[in-house]
């Protein structure tokens, strides 16, 4: 049977070469699509949302003609939010939004079962990345659907004779908006972005609940510690951070949390966590995480002040939260210790760690979000899509919140799938909360 299976394999690899020569794609291996499309067939079922929009793109087709570039991590999920942007009638173009996040087989299902140019492989240098960029760019698109913000960039920076093709955009992340909002106020942005991040739907779940699991399952995926009796150090106590610091907490670490704002900085220790500045933290922490989405939180002075054997990764988008550079010349000897994890053995004889090589350790070291909570963000990237498709004329070159109404009826669609039911109003109540002449 196995024989049966890998010939057939095979025979399915040289077909899917002849077949689909003339997409334009750049990928790892061809002959991974059939595990590739089993991983996102899996995902599908815990993505029922999508799946609801998915069959309501089939009938309405509100995207038919539009030319989308997609600037995403290539995971199953992604995988699927594409495919149903396909049949709402987008020709769809995708390329890695992270030298490290793309899953191989994914990226080979959707050339070969998609029939759609996809520009991503796993470990690909900065100039391939690059490339691909562009690669995505030639394709001329009406919108961009941006994670990190290197697509909408790069098109603003080095392609702006493309601009009078593009309507408008999505943006799916903290770290993207933050760089939107910066061109906003610059006047530098061209075109109308929706805040994808900002949703209600995202940043409360996405963010929160798939960054914290994720994260913490790269975390140990790397370094096969436990985090039981660990002083665990989290930068920051944004939304992603939190979950960090509530799921390394959940397995027994002693978490510490380090912040700059006092609003932020107050609720973590009402949450029960030591707060810190991080040069405090640095020479008692066993592992550091970090997801801020600023620069150089991790520093040479906090790698000087750091036991030997504390390990750190990040969870923020690009990898500039670890300063590498002054770790890397305060090193006298890297080596690859294990898959994902990295040991520089300073010059005073310590030793630390670095996982995911800085990048984002939940898509370097392990698959990234569950499937479930992908569901709602991506619900809301096809869902402003067609809102974007539709009101573009309207909107300014400026970024946008999701509209209300849509993030309501994300939540409850997720809700009906999850079989829980809420109560609603009575027109008393309606009434009463209406008013203002109701009173003691």
């Amino acid at each position: 049977m196995l024989l049966v299976t890998h010939h057939a394999l095979l025979v399915t690899t040289k077909l899917i070469e002849e077949r689909y020569n003339f997409v334009n794609y750049d990928i790892k291996d061809i002959s991974l699509a059939e595990q590739g499309r089993f991983r996102m067939q899996w995902a599908a079922r815990e993505m029922p949302v999508l799946n609801l929009i998915e069959e309501r793109f089939a009938k309405d087709r509100p995207l038919e003609g539009l030319r989308l570039s997609a600037c995403l991590h290539v995971t199953a999920e992604t995988g699927n939010l594409m495919r149903v942007l396909q049949t709402g009638g987008a020709d769809v173009v995708l390329t890695a939004s992270n030298p490290l996040s793309t899953q191989d087989d994914v990226a080979a299902a959707l050339v070969a079962h998609n029939e759609m140019s996809v520009f991503a492989i796993k470990g690909e240098d900065n100039d391939t990345y690059y490339r691909h960029l562009h690669a995505a760019l030639d394709f001329k698109p009406n919108m961009t659907m941006d994670d990190g913000c290197d697509l909408l960039a790069t098109l603003h920076s080095e392609r702006a004779d493309l601009l009078e093709y593009i309507i408008g955009g999505t943006e799916e992340t903290t770290t993207g908006v933050i760089r939107l909002k910066a061109m906003a106020k610059d006047g530098a942005l061209k075109y109308p972005v929706i805040a994808v991040n900002d949703a209600m739907t995202k940043h409360l779940f996405d963010n929160r609940y798939g960054t914290g699991q994720s994260t913490l399952d790269g975390i140990i995926r790397a370094t096969n510690i436990l985090l039981a009796g660990k002083t665990f150090v989290v930068g920051g106590y944004g939304w992603c951070s939190r979950g960090i610091a509530m799921r390394a907490k959940g397995l027994g670490a002693n978490v510490v949390v380090t912040e700059i704002d006092p609003l932020k900085a107050l609720e973590a220790v009402m949450d029960g966590f030591r707060v810190m500045p991080l040069l405090e933290a640095a020479p008692i922490g066993d592992l550091f995480c970090t997801a801020t989405g600023d620069i150089h939180v991790f520093d040479q002075p906090h790698f000087e002040a750091m036991k030997d054997g504390a390990i750190m990764a990040n969870s923020g988008h690009f990898n500039v939260e670890i300063n590498i550079p002054a770790l890397e010349g305060m090193s006298t000897e890297w080596r690859r210790v294990r898959h994902q994890l990295d040991e520089y053995v300073l010059n005073d004889g310590r030793r630390l760690y670095l996982a995911g090589e800085g990048r984002l350790v939940n898509l370097a070291a392990a698959e990234g979000h569950p499937a479930s909570v992908m569901d709602m963000s991506f619900a809301n990237q096809a869902m402003s899509a067609v809102y974007m498709r539709t009101h573009a004329h309207e909107l300014a070159n400026e970024v946008y919140s999701v509209p209300e109404a849509q993030d309501q009826e994300i939540a409850r669609m997720k809700l009906s799938a999850m079989g829980v039911a809420i109560d609603v109003l009575t027109p008393e109540q309606e009434n009463y909360l209406a008013s203002w002449t109701e009173g003691t």
